[in-house]
């Protein structure tokens, strides 16, 4: 049964709610199978697809392009689209009409947009706009440069009680759920508990309505960084290493392909090419 945008006004104060992020058409066909209720295209495929060391460089061409492809292979989860960097910091005009491409072009049911306060003005247009939008608020990696690297928000007064006001300005601008992300779990829980809307915790502790996680993260793929808050819950990377390094030495032996990796010809056709 296909997840909609209800899956998070449904499970607020009651059940959490599990996401996860997803570049390519195959990993989706099996995240379609489980019980995930939303997916997210995150720009984060910037660091961990294609090798840079931010999510800054990555293009709204680039997320419709992964988008497309996570949408045939998951046709029944509620999709949403990362808006990458300055796609809809400009204008108001720019914002609506990036968004919009998200949901014309690359099939997503909703997008997620960084930032708080200074925002607001872009956010509401998109929700004007009949555009689904989740807010993300904290650690917001588009702003590392102002932040001075991937840093922990919200540990002074001044910092939290700001995060507080984005979080409550968010909701009533028409925000289905915010990411809080990178900031310690108690604030986490207060914020979350002011908002009738759900919140999703990206190393944002136990208290919110529920999790994103990076899937290379909690898979082992991904070694350049990884996060406090991840928690491997397997390690493909060693995995796939071990299968690659079997599989040259059975070339190099001449132990694969096997017979039962090869084709076979008709006997009589083959008796009668061996004479031309």
């Amino acid at each position: 049964m296909k997840t909609t945008i209800e899956i998070f006004s449904s499970k607020k104060n009651k059940s959490k709610i599990s996401m996860i992020t997803c570049y390519d058409y195959s990993t989706a066909v099996i995240l379609n199978k489980t019980e995930i209720d939303s997916i997210l295209v995150g720009d984060t495929l910037g660091m961990v697809f294609q090798g840079n060391d931010s999510t800054l460089p990555v293009t709204m061409d680039e997320m419709i392009y992964h988008t497309k492809a996570v949408r045939k292979g998951a046709p029944d989860k509620f999709l949403i689209l990362d808006m990458p960097f300055l796609t809809y910091h400009i204008n108001v005009e720019d914002a609506v009409r990036n968004a919009g491409r998200a949901l014309k072009e690359a099939h997503a049911e909703a997008v997620k947009v960084e930032g708080g306060e200074e925002m607001i003005d872009k956010i509401k247009a998109m929700i004007s706009a009949k555009i689904p939008v989740m807010g993300h608020i904290g650690l917001t990696p588009q702003s590392i440069n102002l932040f001075g690297g991937y840093k922990v928000q919200g540990k002074s007064v001044d910092d939290a009680k700001k995060l507080i006001n984005n979080a409550l300005v968010l909701e009533e601008a028409g925000v289905f759920a915010i990411v809080l992300e990178g900031i310690p779990e108690k604030l986490a829980e207060i914020i979350t508990k002011k908002l009738t809307i759900p919140t999703i915790g990206i190393g944002a502790g136990r208290y919110v309505d529920g999790q994103i996680i990076v899937i290379n993260d909690i898979l082992g793929i991904y070694e350049d960084f990884v996060p406090k808050f991840v928690k491997k819950y397997a390690n493909l990377g060693a995995d796939i290493k071990k299968g690659i390094e079997t599989y040259i030495k059975e070339v190099n032996d001449g132990i694969y392909p096997a017979e039962e990796h090869v084709y076979k010809i008709n006997k009589e056709i083959l008796d009668i090419i061996k004479k031309v």
